[in-house]
């Protein structure tokens, strides 16, 4: 396939390297934020996909801009979910492909299958509070994380107390705390507790380097080529 990268930091730049080692696939298009600007569809319809890893404001722009190209689309950009419904019917106006994920790690998404499953253990346990800790490195954007963020809404489909979540403490007992932490180059670290008076369950990931979240965006790169539809990448990747 030929990959266009939008977005050339350091998730793209360790999606070109495992690219060039691989010999499978080729980076015919970077776009950075030097040059994103003057990007246009028919810079796109070079490429037979596209992978996002750029800022949370160019991922409409970009997105608009495959999507008129007829370019199947990869996000991993995170911080941008309010315009997900809106994304979501662009695509399907314009017959589109579109495959995105708050993290594209494996790991991660079988980490997401042990924290739903937790939390509807857990839906009636009152006496359990639950709360989410997030590290990452000092240069990530978006706080909290989008991968903490689908932690908690997934905690908090099953809560019978908690209705939101906040980023700060609050001693509001109806809201999910998320503590993010930004430490040197921390690939990610993401934590969720379910503390009682006698005891506290943790289940935990962390990431040792960015090639997991890397290798996730390839395949789903692979898997999307020739298709239509919204997807997220947990639907294609466990049963």
């Amino acid at each position: 396939m030929k990959i266009a990268l939008l977005g050339y930091g350091k998730m793209g730049k360790m999606i070109d390297e495992l690219i060039q080692l691989d010999n499978v696939h080729e980076v015919i298009l970077k776009a950075d934020e030097f040059n994103r600007d003057s990007l246009s569809a028919d810079d796109l319809k070079q490429a037979d996909v596209a992978i996002d890893f750029s800022v949370p404001a160019a991922v409409m722009t970009n997105a608009a801009l495959c999507l008129d190209a007829g370019l199947p689309l990869v996000i991993g950009t995170t911080g941008w979910y309010e315009q997900l419904g809106e994304l979501k019917e662009w695509c399907k106006q314009k017959n589109g492909a579109i495959i995105y994920a708050s993290n594209f790690s494996i790991g991660v998404n079988i980490f997401f299958e042990v924290n739903r499953r937790l939390s509807e253990l857990m839906k009636d346990r009152n006496d359990y509070e639950p709360r989410i800790t997030e590290i990452h490195h000092t240069q990530k954007k978006d706080a909290p994380s989008g991968t903490a963020i689908t932690l908690a809404n997934d905690i908090l489909k099953y809560s019978s107390q908690m209705r939101r979540w906040s980023n700060e403490e609050n001693g509001k007992q109806d809201e999910l705390i998320i503590l993010s932490r930004r430490e040197g180059d921390v690939k990610g670290i993401h934590e969720v507790k379910f503390t009682s008076a006698a005891d506290e369950i943790t289940i935990r990931h962390e990431a040792f380097s960015r090639e997991g979240f890397a290798r996730g965006a390839i395949y789903a790169a692979e898997w999307i080529s020739g298709k239509k539809g919204f997807f997220e990448f947990r639907e294609i990747l466990l049963p």
